[in-house]
């Protein structure tokens, strides 16, 4: 059973409430959980009285295997759930193909520059033309 701990919605429209809570990831957001470990009030004028939670418990499932979602991590990084030998070790992302130039890359880049050439070229005639048509209208006023 995968384990995960998100955030359930409550609260009526336009005052979002939410309870966060540990569950199987198969349930839906707002359906089953096996435990809930606080609340978040995202909308609450205290500030101390925004989040409320069982850090013990938090940890506790944590060591047991519980993922949680990226919101719920930033709220148990303020609220000091990885600390001691819970603290986050920086993982980070493999990203190095973002910049490499692939066929379809290259392909796309072709395709919007020579829709830009002839949008360019469209462009001028249409100047062209329009000034075309003022000197010739200025030239059939000035011989009236």
């Amino acid at each position: 059973m995968a384990v995960v701990i998100r955030m359930k919605r409550t609260g009526r429209r336009n005052r979002p409430c939410y309870r966060i809570s540990v569950t199987d990831r198969r349930f839906p957001r707002d359906g089953r959980t096996l435990e809930t470990l606080g609340l978040y009030d995202p909308v609450s004028p205290k500030a101390d009285a925004q989040t409320t939670l069982e850090v013990e418990r938090a940890r506790a499932w944590i060591s047991q295997g519980a993922l949680p979602s990226e919101t719920v991590k930033s709220i148990f990084k303020r609220m000091g759930v990885y600390e001691g030998d819970f603290a986050l070790k920086h993982v980070s992302r493999d990203r190095s193909g973002r910049k490499k130039v692939t066929k379809t890359g290259q392909r796309k880049h072709g395709l919007k520059k020579a829709r830009n050439d002839r949008k360019e070229v469209r462009r001028t005639t249409r100047i062209a033309e329009r000034r075309a048509a003022a000197k010739a209208a200025a030239a059939a006023e000035a011989s009236e």
